[in-house]
């Protein structure tokens, strides 16, 4: 990793931490018109995995997908006015958080329902294959989704097919609240894959350096193999399913320790990291101070832009 390319990754996972922390101290102003899934704990993860699959490769994900969109786009003025349900946002105000997408930088869908993209991203790696591409296609979802018929079934048919489509689980543990003992009748979702014709490999998700070191290494054995694969990378939901806030309160899941608070936490590891590669501390707050002027302006903007007409409710439809 140059030191251009080191501050790069670091002020992408400062823009999306920075961004989410700052929807948590507005959204209670009432002036998001939008449930949020927060993406604290995950951002490595697609920043790892964009960083490493060619630039355009087509991405599907989850409504937890504020990381994905800004690790892809890093466009916060469309991000907020989106979440604002303003006429300026990504989807004219009426896709709200859950629905992400942005087709020019290789986003195509992302979705409220879970699991419903996985079969989306097979269609769009069967294509590729129809048009003899070799650009893969990459598929975000989250461990609950991988007790979902429709993940096996679409794992099944991109081995049998040889599609060029990398599987990520993003695996927290839980299903809202249902630990992954209480769901599955496997112990380890790598292990049951294994019987497939899938090249395979973990990673921990709090580590954006080995999180890139898995993908470039399994995108190597996926083009040499001909096979599709599956990344899966454990992570540590920092606050509750959805909303701003946290839920160690209900009783059940234990608040980390400070300790391990800064163990788990993608962007205190990575900038500790750049640190001990030589990195200048006011190097990164530079761009800390960046970004922060970034999200206050596109906030801003949010704010002031104009809710779309009754007009534009029919508009963008296809029956």
């Amino acid at each position: 990793m140059n030191k251009g390319e080191g501050l790069r990754l670091y002020r992408t996972l400062t823009l999306i931490r920075r961004a989410e922390e700052a929807i948590r101290l507005h959204y209670g102003e009432d002036d998001m018109k939008t449930p949020v899934h927060l993406s604290i704990g995950q951002e490595a993860i697609p920043v790892g995995v964009c960083h490493v699959l060619p630039e355009g490769s087509p991405m599907f994900g989850t409504y937890r997908n504020h990381a994905l969109y800004l690790a892809l786009t890093e466009d916060t003025d469309r991000f907020f006015a989106e979440l604002h349900g303003k006429e300026a946002g990504m989807g004219r105000g009426k896709a709200g958080s859950m629905h992400l997408c942005e087709p020019s930088r290789g986003l195509l869908a992302t979705s409220a329902v879970v699991g419903t993209t996985i079969p989306l991203a097979v269609g769009a790696a069967l294509a590729q294959a129809y048009r003899h591409l070799r650009q893969p296609v990459a598929v975000f979802f989250g461990d609950g989704a991988a007790e979902e018929g429709v993940f096996w079934e679409s794992l099944n048919f991109a081995c049998q097919r040889s599609l060029n489509l990398l599987f990520v689980c993003e695996d927290n543990g839980l299903a809202i609240h249902a630990p992954a003992a209480d769901r599955r009748g496997f112990s380890s979702i790598t292990q049951a894959v294994g019987g497939f014709r899938c090249c395979t490999a973990t990673a921990d998700g709090s580590d954006l350096s080995a999180i890139i070191e898995a993908t470039r290494a399994l995108y190597r054995d996926m083009e040499a193999d001909k096979q599709p694969g599956l990344l899966h990378v454990s992570y540590f939901r920092f606050l509750e399913h959805v909303g701003i806030g946290e839920d160690f309160f209900t009783g059940y899941r234990q608040a980390p320790s400070d300790q391990e608070r800064r163990e788990r936490d993608p962007l205190i590891r990575f900038s500790s990291h750049l640190l001990s590669l030589g990195y200048h501390p006011a190097e990164l707050r530079a761009i800390d101070v960046e970004v922060d002027d970034q999200i206050c302006r596109s906030i801003g903007r949010a704010r002031s832009a104009d809710y779309p007409t009754a007009e534009a409710l029919y508009e963008d439809l296809w029956v």
